[in-house]
């Protein structure tokens, strides 16, 4: 607690106060002149702790009130269960995840199955006018080829970016990319070859899956924990048997999942990687989005350059501006021969758009009013989730984000229910599509990233009773 700021040291005390029940759930707190004087602190202070709390949706604000313990109904569906070990092989299901990804990109579905922020929730005009002035007053360069590694002054901003996650890295470390998966795919090539075995989460991103398949890897999939992310025991288990040359991993909120890695569990797989000398490629384009201040990307951790760093601005400012990052340590210099004899860099005019907007300030601002509604979203979600879908039904508990991992019973077949869940106007992503086995069939993940309303509530409802038929019709069979 001592590395805390003043005000991250007042928010964590009364959180601790409101989950002992000190304050209960609709009860006003301390005001903040009442708070200071308590304390002997400035109402700046207080308030920036209160700001912090309503991050984490502990208490809301009420107009001329002042502040209250936010009342929400329990949870009490479980968490998923944990995936078991298979064996190494070959992806074969990059062409049905295409199909699937094709399907539910349909017009006029809501969109569930795509883990895409909706545009009320991306800062659109601000990097419309950053754009424009770029196009308008330094077109000679915006519409020159950038050469990596990339913008300098957007490397600079993203160097400072860095240090919330715990990185600490000057400009000329990081490496400008075409977004995450660009970033992921470099990585992998400088660090495989063809018929190199990875290890990555299972669940996995199916992006990953897809990338294995093109550069001809084996993948083996490690357990996750719903809440504490990979397990390091699952990768010393599955090291003492196969060679695994790299492992892919998301310590801050993994996708489907939403788990993440406690700081000793983080610990404890760099110290397994150095032992069995495993490279790590950490994909971090979640950890902005974590509803809880303090938490610390794999990368920080790292002593001896083993982990290479990817994220972008896809989940934050917006997916099509193509806009990621590497840093990749003593591996630099590959990453940027590569790129330079691919892509060169990301686009020139995108770069410098990004860059105008950082420096111009209000990314954070905008980046606690999105964790603010995405938090309000995964609490509606979950709570239709609770009330319509069949008994039994287990689902994740995100400490970020806006993806949910839905678990249901009677191993109905989600990819059924996506097909008819798609004739009625809405799309879902199945759980086959994040794994290479046939663990997940039963599991859907969910796209909160769009506003709670109508819309959503009715989807929900629409999924629930499919689901609900579904299990009727395995009972019968």
């Amino acid at each position: 607690m001592t590395n805390l700021l003043l005000y991250q040291r007042i928010a964590q005390q009364l959180a601790n106060d409101i989950r002992t029940g000190v304050y209960k759930p609709g009860e006003r707190v301390p005001s903040v002149r009442k708070l200071s004087q308590q304390l002997g602190v400035s109402h700046a202070s207080v308030l920036q702790a209160y700001a912090t709390l309503e991050d984490q949706g502990l208490i809301r604000a009420r107009p001329q009130s002042g502040f209250y313990v936010h009342q929400t109904p329990a949870l009490t569906a479980p968490t998923p269960d944990i995936a078991t070990v298979e064996r190494p092989s070959l992806v074969t299901r990059a062409g049905i995840i295409s199909q699937v990804l094709a399907e539910s990109r349909r017009e006029g579905v809501v969109p569930l199955g795509m883990a895409v922020p909706q545009t009320d929730y991306l800062p659109l005009r601000a990097l419309h006018q950053q754009l424009s002035k770029v196009t308008r007053f330094q077109a000679r360069a915006a519409f020159s080829y950038l050469h990596s590694p990339g913008f300098e002054p957007l490397r600079r901003q993203v160097a400072i970016r860095l240090r919330d996650a715990g990185v600490v890295v000057g400009p000329e470390e990081v490496v400008i990319t075409h977004g995450c998966v660009d970033a992921l795919q470099m990585s992998l090539r400088v660090l495989t070859k063809p018929g190199d075995l990875i290890a990555t989460e299972s669940p996995s991103y199916y992006g990953l899956l897809q990338l294995a398949e093109v550069l001809g890897l084996k993948v083996i999939e490690i357990p996750c924990d719903p809440e504490t992310g990979l397990s390091v025991e699952a990768l010393q288990l599955a090291a003492s048997q196969w060679p695994v040359k790299a492992l892919v991993v998301t310590a801050r909120l993994s996708n489907p999942l939403g788990g993440s890695m406690p700081e000793a569990r983080q610990k404890q797989l760099l110290r397994l990687a150095a032992e069995r000398n495993i490279a790590i490629v950490e994909d971090d384009i979640y950890g902005e989005l974590t509803y809880e201040s303090g938490s610390k990307a794999l990368k920080a951790l790292d002593k001896q350059g083993r982990v290479i760093y990817c994220s972008s601005f896809s989940k934050t400012l917006s997916p099509g501006v193509r806009i990621g990052w590497v840093v990749a340590g003593p591996y630099q210099e590959d990453i940027c021969r590569l790129q330079t004899f691919t892509t060169h860099s990301a686009c020139s005019v995108t770069q410098m758009g990004v860059s105008a907007y950082l420096e111009n300030g209000g990314y954070d601002r905008h980046l606690r009013a999105i964790r603010q509604e995405y938090r309000r979203n995964m609490t509606a979600f979950q709570l239709a989730i609770q009330e319509h879908f069949p008994e039994g039904t287990q689902m994740s508990r995100p400490k970020g984000g806006f993806i949910l991992w839905v678990s249901l019973p009677m191993r109905v077949d989600t990819r059924l229910l996506h097909q008819r869940a798609l004739d009625q106007g809405v799309s879902i992503a199945p759980g086959m599509i994040f794994s290479n086995t046939d663990q997940f069939n039963h599991c859907i993940r969910l796209n909160c990233g769009l506003p709670w309303g109508r819309d959503a509530q009715r989807a929900l409802m629409t999924l629930g009773l499919l689901a609900r038929q579904l299990c009727q019709e395995t009972l019968a069979a």
